[in-house]
């Protein structure tokens, strides 16, 4: 399972210190969300000399978890958001578009360069029958952020609740795919794949779905660092070496 992370400079906490949590709390890697975070600084918070915190093979062999190198296109609309997934498609194992507003999550579902549609209740925005249908068509990933749960209190937690819910009715009818996050700016934000099945299971989600979620990160990781090397041309054929019967 995976957990999809924000770190530093967007985040609280270099990429290695959200691997070495994510590590310890039994997590096969960590998807990098934060635009700068694998390109730019920060350092080493956890003090290993051959783990620079900006090398994912690096920390990924330092704390034995993967690191996946993605991005979080958070943009004013559909326009900005269409030329930055045509600027970092090429670039990163999993593209995420923010949602929240009618308009972007209407593009992220309608375009199928885009793996996640991040947060979309967030802003307010609707998510209808007609954005699921989009999205089970397009393979574009809808995001149950579990982070209002897990740290906002009172109204705000049950207006959180109450969306997860009509979210995952309208998901779930549709067959749209998902992914599952704690949406974690710090280590100290992360939570173990038990607690997030713990948490959603009192707000009435299945746990198998939830760990399906989770799984959904590293399945789309997967995938897409097979489209980006070298062999691959389009689904079923790759660039190689293949012996002629004669």
């Amino acid at each position: 399972m995976y957990e999809a992370v924000h770190a530093y400079p967007d985040g609280d906490a270099t990429v290695a210190r959200q691997a070495m949590t994510a590590a310890r709390y039994g997590y096969d890697g960590i998807v990098v969300r934060t635009r700068a975070a694998l390109e730019s600084g920060g350092g080493d918070e956890t003090g290993g000399e051959n783990a620079p915190a900006t090398d994912p093979a690096a920390i990924a062999d330092e704390h034995g978890v993967d690191v996946v190198d993605a991005v979080e296109i958070d943009a004013d609309g559909p326009t900005a958001a269409s030329g930055a997934v045509g600027n970092r498609r090429a670039d990163h194992a999993v593209v995420c578009v923010v949602g929240g507003d009618d308009r972007l999550n209407r593009y992220a579902v309608e375009e199928p360069r885009v793996d996640v549609l991040a947060r979309p209740n967030a802003g307010g925005g609707g998510f209808n029958h007609v954005l699921a249908r989009a999205a089970r068509d397009n393979e574009v990933h809808v995001e149950f952020d579990l982070g209002p749960v897990l740290r906002e209190t009172g109204g705000d937690r049950v207006r959180a609740l109450a969306d997860l819910r009509k979210l995952r009715e309208i998901v779930t009818y549709y067959d749209a795919p998902h992914v599952v996050s704690a949406n974690a700016s710090s280590h100290l934000e992360l939570r173990a794949p038990r607690e997030l099945v713990a948490v959603a299971a009192e707000a009435g989600f299945d746990g198998e779905w939830i760990r399906e979620g989770l799984r959904a990160w590293g399945s789309i990781a997967a995938r897409n660092r097979e489209r980006l090397s070298g062999d691959f041309i389009e689904p079923g054929v790759r660039r190689g070496r293949y012996e002629t019967q004669r």
